[in-house]
Order: C-alpha cells, then sequence, then structure tokens
C-alpha cells in the first residue's frame, strides 16, 4: 500500500456528521499499488455514525420522507436508482413460486426497494437507523427491520440480497459479503454496488467517493477478490458512471 493523498480538512460537500463533532480532522487515503483499492482509517469507530442519527444528518435539509418524495419522483434519465432496478428486474428472478424477494441492507431511504415492487418483488428492508427502518415501513409500506446486518437473527433467505453502497461502510467488506450469502435463497444473487476508485482518482481527491465514511474504495480487480474470499463469484461486473454524477462498479455475484 502507498498513501494517495492526506486531508487535513473535510472536503467540500462532505456530511458534517453529529457524532464527529470536536474531532480534529486529519486523514490519510492509500492505494494498492497492485489492484488500485484505496483504503481510509477515518481515526473513529465507524459503528457511531450509523446506529442512529446518520439519516438525519445526511437529510437535515427537508427530511427523509421529502428526501424520498425528491428522488422518487426523478425521471428515469436522471436516477441512479432507475438504472439499478432495471439491471436487477432484467436479470435476477425468483426461486420459486410466488413474487421473488429482496433483501435491502442498508435500505436508507428505501428507494431501491419502492422500485422493485413495481416489478412485483416483495422486499424487507435493513437499517441500522431506526429513522430508516419507520421510513421504509410507514412511508414505502414494505417489512422492515431496524439493526446491524452482521448481528440480525431470522431475517430468512431471499432471491436478492441487495448491498446498494453499503459495504465501502465497513471495516470487514469480505464478511459483509459473507453474511449476505448465508441469506440467498437456491438460486438466489447478491447485488452489490461500490464506489470505483481508479474512475474516480482521476478526477481528484475531492471526489464523494472518497469521502469520510467510506473505509474501502474498490476498483473491479478488489471487488472480485473479496468477493471470491466470502465464497462468491461475479457472473456479471460493470462500471458506470451514474445520472448523479458517482463512478460505481454493479456486480452480481452468486454461490458456486
Amino acid at each position: 500500500m502507498e498513501d494517495a493523498w492526506t486531508y487535513e480538512e473535510a472536503p467540500v460537500g462532505e456530511t458534517r456528521f453529529r457524532a464527529l463533532e470536536g474531532r480534529p480532522y486529519r486523514r490519510t487515503v492509500r492505494r494498492c499499488r497492485a489492484c488500485a483499492h484505496h483504503t481510509s482509517d477515518p481515526g473513529f469507530d465507524p459503528a457511531a455514525l450509523y446506529a442512529g442519527g446518520y439519516m438525519d444528518d445526511t437529510y437535515r435539509d427537508g427530511g427523509i420522507r421529502e428526501a424520498f418524495a425528491r428522488m422518487a419522483a426523478l425521471p428515469p434519465e436522471r436516477s441512479d436508482n432507475a438504472g439499478r432496478v432495471r439491471r436487477v428486474a432484467d436479470f435476477a428472478g425468483c426461486s420459486g413460486d410466488g413474487p421473488p424477494t429482496a433483501l435491502d441492507v442498508g435500505s436508507g431511504l428505501c428507494v431501491f426497494l419502492h422500485g422493485l415492487a413495481a416489478h412485483g418483488w416483495r422486499g424487507t428492508a435493513l437499517d441500522p437507523d431506526p429513522a430508516a427502518a419507520a421510513h421504509a415501513r410507514e412511508t414505502v409500506g414494505v417489512e422492515a427491520v431496524a439493526g446491524d446486518f452482521m448481528e440480525a437473527r431470522e431475517l430468512g433467505r431471499f432471491d436478492l440480497v441487495a448491498l446498494n453502497k453499503v459495504i465501502e461502510h465497513v471495516a470487514d467488506p469480505v464478511a459483509m459479503l459473507a453474511r449476505a450469502a448465508d441469506h440467498l435463497a437456491p438460486g438466489g444473487v447478491v447485488y452489490c454496488e461500490v464506489p470505483d476508485a481508479p474512475a474516480a482518482a482521476g478526477e481528484g481527491a475531492g471526489r464523494e467517493e472518497f469521502f469520510i465514511e467510506h473505509l474501502h474504495v474498490f476498483s473491479p480487480a478488489s471487488l472480485a477478490m473479496a468477493a471470491a474470499r466470502a465464497g462468491l463469484s461475479p457472473v456479471r461486473m460493470e462500471r458506470l458512471h451514474e445520472p448523479s454524477g458517482k463512478w460505481t462498479i454493479a456486480a452480481f455475484l452468486v454461490a458456486p
């Protein structure tokens, strides 16, 4: 690993999390010379951001419901989520009788499950922030669980486990991928989206992909290696420049 760059202050646009108030700001992003994977040590326990208050900090302007309504109303050509729903609906199907089922880990605004419902899917939202789980249940109308995915019990098995911009937030993404595999129904698939480090790095250190909450920023090679260590194999992987401007790697992963 080698140092890519060091931040002495928060880059423009990075969320000012209240859990970090009063802490000195300095962190270094490091890059693997072999696979172009990037890592960042924020100098605090990242779990402190997500158990409560993360949604409120992220969506201070107008609140969660207003942000959901705004995102859900975007025309397809301007919506990252519309592309995500289309990819999943075109690729993944049902392993048995009844509608296909999806577990959305780190469901956030729950725009993804809202979109999948229009294609006949039955969704379950899981988020460590109780506000996000309540929003999924009350606003979107799906089953919802508030808790840590790595500790949740009796979730069941699903045709799809979605990790949309999630594993870059955790210290051990391999463990989370393996946990997702444990919740697949026969023939099921893990759908994973992560920030694309090589593409974003070409535009400099101020990119959102390298903000403080992202402990890992992947390359296609490093995502494939993480999946393999978790007992999963990519059957489709693509690099995207999304309508929002984000550089993203999207992959469908299956258990051999």
